[in-house]
């Protein structure tokens, strides 16, 4: 099975349950790590995650644990945790993990507090490993009911990025081999920024023109950013950045756009997050993505404006005021 026949899944949100789904269903072996054991317990007696992902019955190659000591026979871990509790669970994980192991990751954001990619940060805590990063449009839902999803893989170690893509690839789960590490990381964070934006357009009732003008523009901003940081640019038209973003700008289900939406018809952003048991990860790399911009020199005035509001600088209606009243310009410049 390509040497990767134990696959370790560090994080049993939403994501981490379905990705672990996913690589059950290859015939894997698969040990998922939960911090809370109720979630691990709940996981092994029920073969569901009632807490991050009810009614998606879950395979029993999976074996869940809250300690990830039990990680460390595992041929490649999948890092599943939010992006601003990365550090932390890599350090924890760094003793149990193999020299040279392969460690995908999978969260979309950017370390508020440093301004690091998931690859930096991981290269900083366990620099004895190989990185890849897996990032495309797809719902935990959509990938644990074996819906049909395609993702990127990015990985510099071509034949560990393709070994990976089979390991983890199946009829329904589909990923695509590319060797654009930043690409991939810049694609998934900024796209959850840009899906706030989206829901607030929703929320507000500003019409299905403004949503097309939202996701295109927000494009244009995601890409620019992505260039600068040395990203290419056929990545960031492809599954983790145009995708995914088409995606997540689309659906309430969304926890980015349904945090949008619910911003913009008037709710504190305090009440919406604690209603919630995930994390609304565009939050967070809101404040790193304007931060970024401007130590590379992108302007990205969607973001910008998101930034201000969820930080609590700027009204909704004052944000979109202001975006409306920019000048007019060369739609490439």
């Amino acid at each position: 099975m390509n040497g990767f026949d134990h696959i370790g899944v560090v994080g049993a949100g939403a994501w981490g349950t379905a990705l672990a789904q996913a690589a059950a269903k290859t015939g894997r072996r698969v040990t998922l790590w939960a911090r809370e054991s109720e979630v691990a317990e709940a996981i092994n007696t029920a073969r569901e995650n009632t807490a991050f992902l009810p009614g998606a019955r879950l395979d029993a190659a999976i074996q869940a644990t809250p300690h990830l000591v039990e990680l460390a026979e595992c041929d490649v871990a999948l890092v599943v945790t939010p992006a601003q509790h990365t550090r932390a669970v890599l350090g924890d994980l760094a003793p149990h993990l193999r020299e040279g192991a392969p460690v995908v990751l999978c969260s979309k954001g950017i370390e508020q507090a440093t301004l690091k990619l998931m690859t930096e940060v991981l290269a900083e805590v366990c620099p004895r490993t190989r990185a890849a990063v897996l990032s495309g449009p797809s719902f935990a839902i959509d990938v644990a009911k074996g819906l049909p999803t395609a993702v990127t893989l990015a990985c510099a170690d071509e034949r560990a990025g393709r070994a990976l893509m089979h390991a983890l690839g199946s009829a329904s789960f589909r990923p695509y081999y590319a060797d654009d590490l930043i690409g991939a990381e810049i694609g998934g964070a900024v796209k959850n920024v840009l899906a706030i934006a989206a829901g607030v357009v929703e929320g507000r009732g500003l019409g299905r023109s403004a949503h097309a003008a939202l996701i295109a523009r927000g494009f244009a901003e995601l890409t620019r950013l992505g260039v600068a940081m040395g990203a290419k640019r056929e990545t960031l038209a492809g599954l983790c950045g145009l995708g995914d973003l088409v995606l997540t700008c689309s659906s309430p289900q969304s926890r980015n756009m349904s945090c949008g939406i619910a911003l913009g018809r008037g709710e504190a952003l305090a009440d919406i997050l604690a209603a919630r048991n995930s994390v609304t990860e565009g939050v967070a790399t809101a404040p790193a993505v304007v931060a970024l911009a401007e130590r590379h020199g992108v302007e990205m005035p969607i973001c910008e404006s998101v930034s201000r509001v969820v930080s609590g600088d700027a009204h909704v209606d004052a944000a979109i005021e202001e975006l409306l009243a920019r000048p007019f310009r060369d739609e490439h410049a």
